[in-house]
């Protein structure tokens, strides 16, 4: 199958920082569901890297899974696709541990002419930040329900 035409999951965060790492957790239980299906690639995208720009050029669908502070009960999950994704990130550029932010990467997919047509983050609201390699409870409870969202838009995108 066409790169292009595979879904693009990425998983991002820092799996040393509780519920930081829910979107790394995220693309681990997704390997096992998503094990037979061809038109989906997971990335575990670790705390983001320029490096990341070419896969996501490469792609026409991408769902990014990540932990994000929009103001919901902890453990929480929001979808923001497409426009409605790019002004989250845009708006909400904020200290992070990660390398390059994803509104870096999104822009030179934009600026090379490939920004995915099919695009979605989903949100996890973190409880907390703190040093472990274990989300806390809420956010081990949201990481099916991000998996399953993840899916609904495949199978959205695909009709």
């Amino acid at each position: 199958m066409n790169v292009r035409q595979k879904t693009l999951i990425l998983g991002i965060g820092n799996i040393l920082l509780q519920d930081e790492g829910a979107g790394i957790h995220a693309i681990r239980q997704l390997a096992g569901l998503t094990e037979n299906r061809d038109d989906i690639e997971l990335m575990d995208g670790g705390t983001l890297s320029f490096s990341l720009a070419g896969a996501i050029g490469d792609t026409d669908r991408l769902i990014v899974i990540d932990a994000a502070h929009y103001d919901g009960e902890p453990g929480s999950t929001r979808v923001f696709e497409g426009k409605q994704m790019d002004t989250f990130i845009g708006s909400n550029r904020q200290c992070s541990v990660h390398e390059v932010s994803l509104i870096d990467l999104m822009a030179i997919a934009l600026l090379a002419g490939q920004l995915p047509g099919h695009r979605a983050l989903i949100g996890i609201e973190p409880q907390t930040i703190a040093w472990g390699e274990s989300p806390s409870p809420l956010v081990a409870g949201a990481i099916g329900q991000a998996c399953h969202q993840a899916l609904q838009l495949i199978e959205a995108w695909h009709a």
